[in-house]
């Protein structure tokens, strides 16, 4: 029996190193870039990035194993994310398969609030320099980093910022908890990103 015990405490400790080592490496290889445009073929946008995006039958369920950074091509409105987990995508076209949204967190794991507002802020820097046009709605204007947005977060409110590029696309971009509620100490939070045609009406002064 103890000799049973020890095989089994060795097998689990081999089992850890072997994905411990492989975690290591996921982190350390060349993250995969995928380029794309709203309103372009899912196929298409495949073949381009290589074997980081599963076919388009599998996406709906294999889409939140994809780690790779987004570039949005545009000459005008583009921008690129970090290093990001995907977390869906919409279709539409006359067979369902051009991409017309795309939803995901530019971050690989939750991470500590001063990580997670660098995202914010380095994604509104792009949106910024790219005319990106933020509203103007008192509820979806640019997520500044003072304290009563921190005391909010931490209070796990769900900020979002929404910004327009021209009359094509829209952005929504939201901090939040990443769970609720928080363990004290150890407090997370999820950046999400959602590029889509306009669907968000701004209101100027409310």
């Amino acid at each position: 029996m103890l000799r049973a015990t020890k095989r089994f405490l060795l097998a689990l400790k081999v089992i850890l190193l072997i994905a411990l080592a492989y975690q290591i490496y996921a982190w350390c290889k060349p993250v995969s870039e995928i380029v794309l445009r709203l309103g372009e073929p899912y196929e298409q946008v495949r073949q381009r990035s290589g074997p980081v995006l599963p076919d388009r039958e599998a996406a709906w369920r294999s889409l939140a194993t994809v780690i790779a950074k987004v570039r949005f091509d545009d000459p005008v409105y583009g921008f690129v994310t970090p290093p990001s987990v995907f977390l869906g995508m919409t279709f539409d076209g006359p067979e369902n398969s051009d991409i017309a949204s795309v939803y995901l967190s530019p971050q690989r794991e939750p991470l500590p609030l001063d990580e997670a507002m660098a995202i914010v802020a380095q994604l509104q820097g792009q949106f910024r320099r790219g005319g990106w046009q933020p509203f103007q709605y008192s509820g979806m204007r640019p997520i500044e980093d003072k304290p009563e947005l921190r005391r909010a977060l931490r209070e796990c409110n769900f900020p979002m910022s929404v910004w327009n590029g021209g009359e094509k696309y829209q952005v929504a971009l939201s901090i939040g908890c990443a769970a609720i509620p928080q363990q004290p100490g150890k407090e997370r939070y999820l950046v999400k990103l959602e590029f889509m045609r306009p669907f968000w009406t701004d209101r100027p002064g409310e």
